[in-house]
């Protein structure tokens, strides 16, 4: 579809996010954007020029829906890029912008501590399938980086702050190194989010941006986007991975993120707020073992998340404790206002364990690889919070 100016663009985070992508609706009037549930549109009586695989025209769901594209205006005014893709999850998005810029025999240097899915479609599914060169790397240490990506890699793929250790890679410098070997770079800034951190701004090329998590902010909707300024290859996304591959997003989850991405700014700086509380009491506790947040000065990475990071240090901590897999189990289990439960980014916060058995764990920095917890910060009152792992600790006896 044609690309609307935004009007917006110059405009606070918190007035793009309410306004860019919101209209009067022509047909009544209504102030609030309708949720059209329709498979199919009607056709122009021409159809000598329709392209089928296009996205140019709505005619089909999988074309493209008219409650995506408003939330893709809104997207991509959150970054204050040029164009913004939705599909039905953040790893759709990730599969579909790696679908279309991978050929076999491309290199990818990507992150040793990573999301599941980049885990598993670089490490075990482009290789094999695809005869995809894949590399795995420490993106913490640069000097490890520059080794890494050398002339002719295709893709570098970052993740900051990462999921599950919360480690923070330069973003910039990897860009710099990316592009001085001709190299493309992506970044997921789902953890940090556009109020905190704009990967665009620093020289990415690509962002993924999982919608599900706190962009929707609910717990009730799954969607990803891919962010870019190309033009040109984000209409390759759209009709290589978009169209003939399929992961499109249903209207109704475009619809309900939309909503939900109206208070995103708001419920993120609660969430940066309580999450550096609840970071500093954990790292006063003695049977923590370590508190991975990149707001405390004690982290490896606080001055560079302070300065990449300009909004915020994000809603997720991760933490250790002075026990083994099944004492941790039970801590979770203890919680009453915590849910025990897998995602992150919702109204309620979530915590969720690692486990020494995980068949990664050996690629997580040795403090990591023991009594080791992912903690996902709501909207409850802070204190409330600390209140409950409190005697959540002290009823597993720490």
């Amino acid at each position: 579809m044609a690309k609307k100016k935004d009007r917006f663009r110059d405009y606070d985070i918190s007035t793009r996010a309410i306004h860019t992508g919101t209209d009067y609706d022509k047909e009544t009037g209504a102030v609030r954007r309708p949720l059209h549930m329709a498979n199919s549109y009607k056709l122009p009586n021409d159809l000598s020029k329709v392209n089928y695989s296009s996205t140019d025209l709505l005619m089909y769901v999988r074309n493209g829906n008219p409650n995506q594209h408003w939330l893709e205006e809104k997207i991509a005014s959150l970054y204050r890029a040029d164009d913004a893709i939705v599909l039905a999850s953040g790893v759709g998005s990730l599969h579909a912008l790696f679908w279309t810029l991978l050929e076999s025999g491309d290199r990818v240097v990507y992150p040793k501590v990573s999301y599941m899915a980049v885990y598993r479609l670089f490490h075990e599914l482009f290789n094999r399938k695809f005869k995809v060169d894949t590399h795995m790397v420490d993106m913490t240490d640069l000097e490890a980086v520059k080794k890494a990506i050398t002339p002719g890699t295709k893709l570098v793929h970052v993740e900051t702050p990462d999921n599950p250790t919360i480690g923070i890679t330069d973003i910039a410098e990897v860009a710099r190194i990316a592009h001085e070997n001709g190299a493309l770079l992506s970044v997921d800034n789902t953890f940090a989010s556009p109020l905190n951190q704009n990967p665009l701004e620093l020289g990415a090329d690509f962002v993924i941006d999982a919608l599900t998590k706190f962009i929707n902010g609910h717990g009730d909707a799954q969607g990803g986007a891919i962010v870019s300024n190309d033009l040109k290859t984000m209409d390759r996304i759209r009709y290589e991975a978009q169209v003939n591959v399929g992961a499109v997003i249903s209207p109704f989850n475009a619809w309900q993120i939309f909503r939900g991405a109206v208070t995103f700014p708001l419920r993120m700086e609660r969430i940066n707020k309580s999450s550096q509380k609840i970071a500093e009491w954990l790292e006063s506790r003695d049977n923590v073992t370590f508190v991975s947040y990149p707001g405390l000065p004690s982290n490896s990475g606080h001055t560079l998340a302070a300065k990449q990071m300009p909004g915020g240090y994000g809603g997720v901590i991760s933490f250790g404790l002075k026990a083994n897999d099944k004492a941790v189990e039970q801590f979770c289990a203890q919680l009453k206002v915590v849910t025990f439960a897998v995602s992150l980014g919702h109204d309620e916060s979530l915590i969720f364990p690692q486990p020494s058995y995980d068949e990664r764990i050996d690629l997580y920095p040795e403090k990591f690889r023991k009594g080791f917890i992912r903690f996902s910060v709501g909207l409850e009152d802070p204190d409330d919070i600390i209140a409950d792992l409190d005697q959540a600790l002290k009823a597993i006896g720490l």
